[in-house]
């Protein structure tokens, strides 16, 4: 969808309501046939993600959130577990609980009631957590966290693996002093993904700097102040990884401000793959967030009906644009 709305020169809004046949819509003619033409060269077929089925025949899966408005990455992970449901003709009912144990117990007791298929606890923040009691009630998994006793099926990003093949693609494009902004140190994705950088270095006979490496706080203001840092030494590197796309940023910003041309002068990558990554200059290479097949792993988990809880780690791939340099 998002490549129909690039052909068409419209929103990805636009182009849901167009393919969904939405009439109500005050879209002009000129802009429907736009859309309609550029999916058609395309070759897109839409899904059908976000309509319920006839007849929920399958019942109700459950997904529980503690946050969805701090982060894209939420609302990615429900609608590809939405579009999972769908095709199993399940439905899927959402709770965002800002972490209330009270709340969490009710919508358990509430889908005990329904005889749900399952439910999925979900975490906006990538992290080892105990879940509540009345899980243990339910076919349950376990969507960007992971339980310490292993009761629960989980799914989470491959972070190390991630971290390491962005570092590795900045190295095969010539790069040996590479420099590492990390996010906060007590987020889980943030360490992991600092361990795969580390890995790729020594797997690459580069031995790893610590002036190389600086905290950042995965906004732009972080990654725009890391980069000043780096540049002011004596050393400068000419490869900077961002530990995500916000920090790169500010990164970019940084860089313009000293008269650097990022993706030529001194490389950048990213991570997380934002909308905003492919519409810098030049456009951002990053690494994607599975969230989308996060969520659909969740329910093909819970309708497959899989004996034994499985800890599963889904690779992000490397997605390569015009910073990482040569």
């Amino acid at each position: 969808m998002k490549d129909v709305a690039l052909r068409a020169g419209v929103s990805q809004s636009t182009v849901s309501f167009v393919l969904n046949g939405l009439e109500d819509m005050r879209i002009s003619r000129d802009t429907r046939r736009r859309v309609m033409a550029a999916a058609q060269e395309l070759g897109y077929r839409p899904r059908g993600a976000g309509r319920p089925p006839k007849a929920a025949g399958r019942g109700v899966i459950g997904l529980i959130i503690d946050e969805i408005a701090t982060s894209p990455f939420a609302a990615i992970s429900i609608e590809g577990a939405q579009e999972e449901a769908a095709k199993h003709d399940a439905l899927l009912e959402v709770a965002m609980t800002g972490g209330d144990a009270a709340y969490e117990a009710a919508m358990l007791r509430k889908w005990a009631g329904d005889s749900a298929i399952g439910v999925i606890y979900g975490s906006i923040l990538t992290r080892a957590l105990t879940p509540p009691e009345g899980l243990a009630r339910h076919a349950a998994v376990l969507l960007n966290c992971h339980d310490s006793d292993g009761r629960h099926s989980s799914i989470v990003p491959a972070e190390r693996r991630g971290g390491e093949v962005a570092t590795a693609a900045l190295v095969a494009a010539g790069h040996r002093r590479v420099a590492f902004i990390s996010g906060e140190p007590w987020m889980e994705a943030s360490d992991q993904r600092m361990e795969g950088y580390e890995r790729a270095l020594r797997a690459a006979g580069i031995p790893v700097d610590p002036s190389l490496i600086v905290e950042g706080n995965f906004l732009p203001s972080g990654g725009r102040r890391a980069t000043l840092e780096l540049m002011a030494q004596d050393r400068r590197p000419d490869a900077i990884f961002c530990a995500n796309d916000l920090m790169a940023v500010g990164c970019y910003e940084a860089l313009k401000e000293l008269g650097e041309r990022p993706g030529e002068t001194v490389a950048v990558m990213g991570y997380d793959d934002q909308e905003i990554a492919q519409h810098l200059s030049p456009p951002l290479s990053t690494v994607l967030l599975p969230h989308r097949e996060m969520g659909q792993w969740c329910v093909e988990t819970l309708m497959a009906g899989r004996a034994g809880p499985v800890r599963e780690r889904m690779e992000c791939p490397l997605v390569l644009r015009g910073s990482h340099g040569a």
